[in-house]
């Protein structure tokens, strides 16, 4: 995958044009050049999952999968259930909307959590867990 430098208000410009997480950078530039939508490469596993699993960004994150993240030196916790993201007893659709909700700004919620599946021992940077 290529990759391109873009200033910040370029960032902020395009991630206002975001209608929700599952619109990527790309899907927004894809727009403004008049491209059209990409083909959808979506599979049955993307789109069906486990009872209370979370699926973001074709990303399965199985029940009970504990998030957590450090911000200004307070550490949060999350936990997958009933299919979504759980943080301080709210409910989010989205890595990046817990993470906002947080911090109160822009925020990649790829980079700004890790996770922990269950059975496993090790936390995880959930932006590893993506194709």
């Amino acid at each position: 995958m290529k990759s391109i430098e873009i200033d910040f208000d370029v960032e902020k410009a395009l991630f206002l044009r975001r209608t929700s997480e599952e619109v990527s950078y790309n899907d927004v530039l894809r727009d403004l050049l008049r491209l059209g939508p990409k083909k959808s490469s979506i599979t049955a596993t993307d789109t069906v999952s486990g009872q209370g699993d979370w699926v973001s960004k074709g990303v399965r994150f199985p029940s009970g999968t504990e998030f957590r993240a450090t911000y200004k030196g307070k550490t949060y916790y999350g936990k997958v259930e009933a299919g979504s993201l759980v943080v301080e007893n709210k409910r989010y659709d989205s890595p990046s909307s817990a993470a906002v909700a947080i911090t109160g700004n822009m925020v990649n919620g790829w980079i700004f959590w890790e996770c922990r599946i269950p059975g496993r021992s090790s936390w995880q940077m959930i932006k590893s867990l993506r194709k």
